[in-house]
């Protein structure tokens, strides 16, 4: 009996030996120089913590084999020397003593040259396009066969439309000469959903780019070719979530991995109990805790290998196609601890890589609480540069929109200005008028062609960065709701488009005015010290007219703003604003180039008046 015993014993082993299978390593590969010597390796693969992990290789250190909950699973912790060389070695995977598999992996050397890794500042003009709605540049993988959505319909907002990253490449040249400088796509990775799942914020694979918009060699490509035009490159990441067909969802390495709640449990949405000194920790746990939708489940930021496998998945994707920015999808609903930390170690990597955080709120203390530098308030930094300016774009459309009152019209604008004192940095801040997410500003000001120039002009002089909504300026129009037409095609990224926007002649005399229109003011935004770098000072309106200057210590070229959002032609003395415009007896008109008498000026009604003063 003993001896029978002992051969089931035998053969069982043997069994679970064999039934080990690799899976996947990540990150794939690495990289040498790195700041932190620190790399943690998510290994994947059936019963994989049944192995015995062994390698040798100069200047890496196996520090140790972390088994968790699911067997499925090891994470193995490496520590690279300084000095360690770029090249491959094995990680060899053993059971019962024998070796079962081999693993390939490679050290690459840190990529140095000029011009990646910029950063982008208030010296950029930032244009905002959804991928799969701007232009079909690859047919052959407008479907891709064994992904859970197999459906082109272009009739539909909620499918699949075929635009993808080579598209954006055929057209970077018509971004470059409408006066843009950099390109920040909504998320390029995997979004392997049943349907809706083309806006790419419901993550199933993070190192890989969705196959329907091409591969991670032509995401690098297409970097690389904004760079050799003088364009930059965002990239937009999702800390908070991802899609439930992500493939660690389906096998979970432990139960701790996600926020977990008795039930379903989403966000209530509320940013203010992350600040409200007075909040329970209830509300505050729903806020951070509870998941977006029920489609995209919440990672759980306080566990430390969810910790290390975001912070090494983003420093990845920078290292690897040389990225020069960070938009940070949902950041009030992350755990703020981590994204401190996260700021730091990224930073550490990239000190040029610029990063600002989606903050979809309603006050400026709101804003400003995200942001870096505010300890007093939070009790340690959150190192964030800056965050999506809603509260100015707010104040813009009442600007615009509003009747004149002593809080309301174009002095909600003067007064949100006024408290830019609670940033470190307002200039770090991504300022914008609409994006995938909200109604189009065409149609937000009543398809208006004053108030679209007039905001046009607000946005493209303010401090800040400024981000453009893809089709604004051709005019695309649509509100939120309903049946997401604010996503709608760019006309003309389709073979066989009736209509091809991309081009003047296939635009209508309106969208050419305003096609040009934004091109002047983005180009002269270009070669202008005062709004690339200058400061910004503002005068309290009066007589409904508000005035705001961008200037540097060198007065030449100083740029004077002039909203007039009334119905009624106005004449502005200048005598108000002599410490801003000592000496100034002309002015030109930066949309007309022509010349003007300085001490009295004409602002026609519904208007914005943008003038360089020498």
């Amino acid at each position: 009996m003993k001896k029978l015993a002992l051969i089931l014993f035998i053969l069982l082993n043997c069994a679970n030996i064999f039934a080990q299978k690799l899976e996947r390593i990540e990150p794939m590969f690495w990289f040498t120089g790195m700041h932190n010597p620190k790399l943690q390796l998510l290994v994947h693969g059936d019963n994989i913590a049944a192995s015995t992990i062994s390698l040798s290789y100069p200047g890496v250190k196996l520090v140790k084999v972390n088994k968790v909950e699911n067997p499925n699973y090891l994470f193995i912790d490496l520590e690279l020397s300084a000095s360690v060389k770029a090249g491959k070695f094995p990680i060899n995977f053993s059971a019962g003593g024998k070796k079962i598999f081999t693993y390939t992996y490679e050290l690459r050397t840190r990529d140095k040259s000029a011009g990646r890794i910029q950063g982008v500042t208030q010296k950029d003009f930032i244009y905002l396009l959804m991928p799969d709605r701007f232009s079909n540049g690859d047919k052959s993988n407008d479907v891709v066969q064994g992904l859970a959505e197999t459906t082109l319909n272009r009739d539909s907002m909620y499918y699949r439309h075929g635009g993808d990253i080579q598209g954006v490449i055929n057209h970077l040249d018509y971004l470059k000469d409408l006066g843009i400088t950099t390109v920040w796509m909504t998320p390029e990775v995997e979004n392997d959903m049943a349907q809706a799942s083309y806006h790419g914020y419901a993550v199933t694979d993070h190192y890989k780019i969705d196959p329907r918009y091409g591969t991670n060699e032509l995401y690098k490509k297409y970097v690389e070719t904004a760079h050799a035009k003088g364009m930059k490159v965002i990239k937009d990441i999702v800390h908070n979530h991802v899609g439930t067909n992500h493939w660690f969802y389906k096998d979970l390495p432990m139960k701790s991995w996600l926020n977990q709640w008795p039930k379903f449990t989403q966000t209530s949405y509320r940013d203010q109990t992350v600040m409200d000194i007075h909040a329970s920790a209830a509300d505050r746990k729903k806020m951070l805790d509870g998941w977006f939708v029920s489609s995209m489940p919440d990672l759980n930021q306080r566990n430390p290998y969810v910790q290390n496998y975001l912070t090494q998945n983003h420093i990845w994707w920078i290292e690897y196609a040389g990225i020069d920015g960070l938009r940070l999808d949902t950041y009030g609903y992350n755990d703020p601890v981590y994204m401190a930390d996260w700021a730091l170690k990224v930073q550490a990597e990239f000190p040029h890589l610029s990063v600002f955080g989606e903050t979809l709120v309603t006050a400026v203390p709101n804003q400003a609480f995200f942001t870096g530098g505010n300890t007093v308030n939070r009790g340690f930094d959150t190192h964030l540069q800056g965050i999506t300016d809603a509260t100015l774009k707010d104040a813009i459309y009442e600007g615009i929109n509003g009747k004149n009152g002593w809080v309301d019209g174009i002095n909600r604008l003067y007064a949100t200005l006024a408290h830019d004192f609670l940033y470190k940095n307002p200039n770090t801040n991504c300022i914008f008028l609409d994006n995938h997410d909200m109604s189009r500003f065409y149609s937000m000001v009543g398809e208006d062609f004053d108030k679209y120039k007039m905001g046009m002009s607000i946005l493209l002089t303010m401090r800040g960065i400024p981000e453009m909504y893809y089709g604004t300026e051709i005019l695309m129009k649509n509100f939120s709701n309903p049946d997401g037409l604010i996503r709608s095609d760019f006309p003309g990224g389709w073979e066989g488009d009736r209509k091809d926007k991309f081009i003047t002649d296939g635009r209508t005399n309106k969208e050419n005015d305003a096609f040009n229109f934004v091109k002047t003011l983005a180009n002269y935004r270009k070669n202008s010290p005062a709004l690339q770098t200058g400061q910004l000072m503002q005068f309290v309106p009066q007589d409904d007219i508000y005035v705001y200057f961008r200037y540097n210590a060198e007065p030449k070229g100083t740029v004077m703003v002039i909203v007039n959002n009334t119905e009624k032609d106005k004449t502005l003395n200048t005598d108000r604003f002599a410490e801003r415009t000592k000496g100034i007896t002309m002015a030109k008109n930066v949309i007309t180039g022509e010349n003007q008498p300085f001490k009295e000026i004409k602002v026609p009604a519904k208007t914005t008046l943008v003038l360089e003063l020498n």
